[in-house]
């Protein structure tokens, strides 16, 4: 006889109050029984099995509940109700969440699973109130040295789609301070293990190394996902500093490119995240000092973002990285700019057309007020607006 029981997350959020998004079914008694009941489910190929009927995902339990709930990643999702209300969970639920500790169900949930590594470190960032239980951290860290193998061999869709989802994160940049605390950052995100030594830049702009200010900056744009993913590119380029001109870091914005692209095809993040962080990781550096800018160049980076649909998360980013919050002028040059009009005599010449546009467009920009840098630092954020 087929038994049905709510499982993971949906009762872990209910029981947290947390919103319920998507709810899990699992079922006992055996894929024969099951198919019995829903002749034509479809099974996914997935591992481990997942069965379509429709809309709705089922997965059998690995044995009875009692033996699920030992199966699964963290204590905190290995909970369940059946169809009469009876309530089952890990014996370590109860403790672990009354003490907020993230836990593995079991030692061998790394064996079972090496992308647990990754879900316990997106966990952490989506709970960072919560505390990573110290044998977990040792289990995570030793399974990455001596399973290296297992986990480069990880698809890199299931890697990319938790990081992605730790970006949305309250605390995205505890996914990677846990990944960097158990040795699991190599080879997924091998950028950022030599980003540790570097310092991030001379005094007294900056007192820590690329990757502490990575985090630092990634947590400021918190709430702003893409804003996030771009910090976390936007100076990569310092790990190819010569080591003979630290603690500067000349021209990295441009060495960066090709390390945001590698790493964005090596986690099949999409071609959008792609291009969004090559545009910021070359412009982050004007947008910090934009005030100062010529009016050409003023011209062009916001026409590029503006392009790029990323004109909000660049400056989210830009204001997380050098402190100063530039969007309000940044709106005001861009909507002037894209309200100038080419004269009639001056349309259809070609080449001749952009350049007289352009320049009619910095004319306007350079008679408009300034903002003085001080209002810059201290102006307040702007809503983010809707998709165009």
């Amino acid at each position: 006889m087929t038994e049905w029981f709510v499982v993971g997350g949906a009762v872990r959020d209910l029981l947290l109050g947390r919103p319920v998004h998507d709810v899990d079914i699992s079922f006992s008694g055996g894929e024969e029984s099951f198919l019995q009941r829903f002749p034509k489910a479809r099974n996914t190929g997935r591992s481990p099995d997942i069965w379509l009927v429709g809309p709705d995902e089922f997965t059998p339990l690995e044995g009875d509940v009692a033996s699920d709930m030992l199966s699964r990643d963290l204590t905190l999702n290995a909970v369940a109700f059946d169809a009469e209300g009876r309530f089952f969970s890990h014996p370590a639920f109860l403790k672990d969440v009354r003490e907020k500790t993230l836990r593995v169900a079991s030692p061998s949930s790394f064996e079972a699973d090496p992308l647990r590594l990754f879900r316990t470190a997106r966990f952490a960032a989506f709970l960072p109130e919560w505390t990573v239980e110290p044998e977990t951290l040792l289990a995570m860290r030793h399974f990455a040295s001596s399973r290296r193998g297992a986990v480069a061999a990880l698809s890199a869709e299931r890697v990319g789609r938790e990081m992605l989802r730790a970006l949305e994160a309250p605390a995205p940049s505890r996914f990677f301070s846990i990944l960097r605390e158990t040795d699991c950052l190599s080879p997924w995100f091998e950028e950022l293990s030599p980003a540790s030594h570097i310092p991030a830049g001379p005094s007294p702009w900056h007192d820590n190394s690329v990757l502490d200010h990575t985090l630092e900056v990634m947590d400021r744009c918190a709430g702003h996902p893409l804003a996030v993913w771009m910090a976390l590119c936007h100076d990569l380029g310092k790990i190819r500093t010569d080591a003979a001109i630290l603690p500067h870091h000349y021209g990295h914005e441009l060495k960066g490119t090709e390390l945001v692209k590698s790493l964005g095809a090596r986690l099949r993040v999409p071609s959008r995240h792609v291009r969004a962080a090559v545009t910021a990781t070359v412009l982050h550096m004007k947008g910090g000092m934009y005030g100062s800018l010529r009016a050409g160049t003023r011209r062009d980076m916001l026409l590029k973002l503006h392009e790029a649909r990323i004109f909000h998360d660049f400056w989210v980013l830009a204001g997380a990285d050098g402190g100063w919050n530039w969007e309000p002028i940044a709106s005001r040059d861009l909507a002037a700019i894209r309200a100038v009009r080419l004269p009639e005599e001056w349309r259809n010449r070609g080449a001749e057309s952009g350049k007289r546009l352009r320049m009619l467009q910095c004319e306007v920009m350079s008679r408009l007020p300034r903002l003085e840098p001080e209002r810059a630092k201290n102006a307040p954020p702007l809503p983010t607006p809707p998709e165009e």
